[in-house]
């Protein structure tokens, strides 16, 4: 293992090397995701509706439900509900 500046090279660019395999196996996921939303989008879904479907569906039932809970209440103080 060569040492630079107390750094083992070797394995800072199996690092690096890995990160980039990585990166580009990301890329390619995200065109394949937003392939995936032009169909959807072709066939006449809402794509903003979906991303939203999609990020609520992360979220725990009870933590949406609370966070849904919160938004009510902040919607009805501002007079639109």
């Amino acid at each position: 293992m060569t040492e630079v500046g107390g750094i083992a090279a070797d394995q800072l660019a199996s690092y690096v090397e890995r990160i980039e395999r990585l990166e580009e196996e990301k890329a390619n996921l995200m065109a394949d995701i937003k392939e995936v939303y032009g169909e959807a989008k072709a066939l006449g879904y809402d794509v903003k509706i979906l991303r939203q479907i999609i990020r609520l569906r992360k979220i725990e039932d009870h933590e949406r439900s609370e966070q849904e809970q919160i938004l009510e209440v902040y919607k009805r103080a501002l007079g639109m509900s």
